[in-house]
């Protein structure tokens, strides 16, 4: 009781003289010049799918008021990804990204269904800021001369993997932009199943010159995982299978609100529910068997 009675009278005397006593707190954001960018520079080392699935499981799970594309098709993209946060700083992750092909009033883009990389900061920024389902995940990123190999793994499951060869050369493409469909929100804190406020339908903007674009001669593979089941949503053929390398620039806007429950029987894909039995859908013809 003595010490903290005699720091206390030093610090009044310090303060009666007129000295400044300064102390960091760094629970409060300072002033650090330039505002951050609402957009980010990135470079990335692509694998890029796009694999036909079954009609009837893109229109369970695609929410309102997004319709689904003309043909029942899944973009996928695993992509290593060196994030220039600023002049200064980089961040490398691997990420992991696959999206129901789906339109809103006309805009043509990608429903995404999950999203997992490295990185606790990179997960939590994009939840917050874009609705983003992101998850932490463990990846791995392998390239030897052609071969690229790549996994991604979360609970110890190894539920996704893409192996093959580079191969030919398919010319530079063109700077291009395209859209992926999100919903954000606060769900309740009283009330499971509901949201506090309002819910969001957002839109990410992901803005692409890529340098270099080669076939991609190889396999996807699903693994069974209660946890991310991407074995739900099966690869019935592969449309397009590409590498690319290049510069991407991603942003984000949102479109409009929505009512609750347009997103609330979909809300349980960014969080880990083992025990969600899920639902049962009838399949058409010979996919049923």
């Amino acid at each position: 009781m003595f010490c903290v009675q005699a720091t206390a009278c030093a610090m009044r005397a310090i303060l009666l003289k007129g000295e400044a006593h300064m102390a960091k707190l760094r629970f409060v954001q300072g002033s650090s010049g330039a505002p951050a960018s609402a957009s980010l520079n990135n470079t990335v080392r692509t694998v890029r799918a796009t694999y036909e699935t079954d009609a009837e499981i893109v229109r369970a799970m695609l929410p309102r008021p997004l319709v689904p594309a003309a043909r029942p098709e899944v973009f996928l993209q695993f992509a290593h990804v060196a994030m220039h946060v600023t002049p200064e700083t980089t961040v490398e992750i691997g990420a992991l990204t696959l999206g129901l092909m789906c339109d809103y009033e006309g805009t043509p883009g990608g429903y995404v269904f999950h999203m997992a990389m490295e990185g606790e900061s990179v997960v939590t920024s994009g939840r917050e800021r874009f609705g983003e389902p992101k998850k932490i995940a463990e990846t791995t990123f392998e390239k030897d001369g052609n071969h690229v190999r790549a996994t991604c793994t979360r609970h110890g499951i190894t539920y996704f993997e893409v192996d093959g060869t580079i191969g030919e050369d398919q010319g530079k493409p063109e700077p291009f932009e395209e859209y992926f469909y999100c919903y954000k929100g606060l769900p309740s804190i009283s009330t499971p199943g509901e949201f506090d406020g309002d819910v969001f339908l957002t839109r990410l903007n992901w803005k692409r010159n890529y340098s270099l674009k080669r076939r991609f001669d190889g396999q996807i593979r699903f693994h069974e995982s209660a946890y991310d089941p991407l074995v739900d949503v099966p690869i019935r053929r592969i449309v397009s299978l590409d590498y690319v390398e290049g510069a991407t620039n991603t942003s984000g806007q949102l479109l409009r609100t929505v009512p609750s429950e347009f997103i609330a029987p979909f809300w349980v894909q960014r969080n880990d529910v083992p025990s969600n039995p899920g639902i049962d859908v009838p399949l058409i013809g010979s996919k049923a068997a």
